[in-house]
């Protein structure tokens, strides 16, 4: 189990004078995953099914290829898993860079909005709602 964040490692690993004894004591700390080990995680954990995930998604039968690892997919794709398992931002973040995307950056309004509907538990719809109210490209997958 996790128990240090990664300002906390950041903060410690700027102080170690040995990366490989920083590295040997916080071991359980580095999780490295592919990005269908990840997916399933959260499933896991949210007790979520994979095939409410896929449809609350918008991006059907695709979907299915993200989920085994058959297809590198978009940032948008990511996010909107991100809002059908109803992520926070920062776990958010984490399903970001396992799908090998930049993490949400709220000095952009795009992302800024994206954080703040996740923060607030809206999905796809709303969220496509706010983006347009803003003049911003709307996720994938919006109103039907």
């Amino acid at each position: 189990m996790v128990d240090k964040n990664t300002v906390e490692l950041e903060n410690e690993l700027r102080r170690s004078d040995n990366l490989e004894e920083f590295e040997e004591d916080n071991a359980k700390n580095f999780c490295e995953y592919t990005l269908p080990e990840y997916l399933r995680r959260l499933l896991t954990e949210k007790n979520l099914s994979r095939a409410q995930v896929i449809n609350d998604s918008k991006l059907g039968a695709y979907a299915y290829h993200i989920f085994d690892g058959s297809k590198k997919t978009s940032r948008k794709n990511i996010l909107s898993l991100a809002f059908a398992m109803k992520l926070s931002p920062e776990e958010t973040n984490y399903l970001l860079y396992y799908a090998g995307h930049k993490k949400l950056y709220v000095r952009d309004g795009w992302d800024r909005t994206i954080f703040f509907t996740l923060n607030k538990g809206y999905d796809i719809d709303t969220t496509n709602e706010f983006l347009a109210a803003k003049n911003l490209s709307p996720m994938l997958g919006g109103v039907d």
